[in-house]
């Protein structure tokens, strides 16, 4: 078989594939497409840096600059006009040619092509592990996951702003990541900061001091309200209540619990009864968490063991 003849072969191959996992992807409601490279100015990228020519892991490119609609995640083609390209890709890859590196935009520890997507293709198809690239690398707060979604994104671009912000990362080292699973819920995060700093502010023992700055409140917050929630939860097992959740989801929820909880009663209940009555109250049923775990595990976003 010529080597045309075989690129050939292998490229209709690779199409059938692809529909295949195309297929699996609708049943595991899990999507199947390469990630647009301009999804990530939602992750507010603040430098751009030419690092040369590099050595990169093939498995590590998730997205393409201008062909993510022509390839499917696993960087299989998906048209059939892709053929012509590819098979002479592969033709002169059979023949021992060697074929010049790619263009590839870093972002963490991920590539988004930026020439050379038939290249990356063979060479996924091939089980290459390694390809020579020429990258330019973006920096970011909070860099991409492989199997992000445009939400996902969005909400990570959310975190590096509240993270720019509040600088947490320098006033609070070692500080646990905050991860919503909906956009919007950052600014409310900030609403609290605000709310700490003019209590603080007004406590006897602070007259005739310096107003309390920002980032004093931001400490306080996370020490003496988030963090304090967060070890609630992880006491009375309240996580594994609300499966696909997150800390932060349930923080916001416990400390609206504790309003609702302190108007009732007229006075303040406390953090750690809040998230006891919440998670009692607002747990779904036995069954129905059940549900949700399996439905998650199936699209890989649970561990079996949670």
């Amino acid at each position: 078989m010529s080597a045309f003849d075989q690129a050939k072969h292998e490229v209709e191959r690779a199409r059938f594939l692809g529909d295949v996992r195309d297929l699996l992807g609708i049943l595991r409601r899990q999507p199947n497409e390469l990630l647009p490279f301009e999804w990530v100015r939602h992750l507010a990228p603040d430098g751009e840096f030419q690092r040369g020519l590099q050595t990169i892991e093939v498995d590590h490119i998730i997205g393409s600059v201008d062909r993510y609609r022509e390839f499917d995640r696993h960087y299989l083609p998906k048209e059939r006009h892709l053929d012509e390209r590819w098979i002479g890709v592969r033709s002169a890859q059979l023949q021992g040619k060697e074929l010049p590196p790619i263009q590839v935009y870093k972002v963490g520890d991920l590539y988004f092509v930026k020439d050379g997507n038939h290249r990356v293709s063979v060479a996924r198809r091939q089980g290459q592990k390694y390809i020579d690239a020429y990258v330019i690398e973006l920096h970011v707060a909070v860099p991409p996951e492989e199997h992000d979604t445009l939400k996902t994104l969005i909400i990570k671009g959310e975190y590096a702003q509240f993270l720019k912000a509040t600088n947490l990362d320098r006033v609070v080292p070692g500080h646990r990541d905050i991860r919503f699973t909906t956009p919007g819920r950052y600014e409310r995060l900030l609403e609290h900061i605000r709310t700490r700093q003019y209590f603080l502010d007004r406590k006897p023992e602070r007259a005739g001091l310096p107003p309390v700055t920002f980032e004093e409140a931001v400490e306080s917050w996370y020490r003496r309200m988030y963090a304090r929630i967060v070890e609630n939860i992880e006491k009375h097992d309240v996580m594994t209540r609300f499966p696909g959740r997150t800390e932060a989801d349930l923080y916001l929820w416990i400390m609206d619990h504790r309003y609702f909880l302190t108007q009732k009663y007229g006075h303040d209940v406390g953090s750690e009864e809040a998230t006891i009555d919440f998670g009692a109250r607002h747990a779904p049923p036995a069954y129905k968490r059940l549900g949700q775990r399996m439905r998650l595990m199936l699209r890989g976003r649970l561990h079996p063991s949670m």
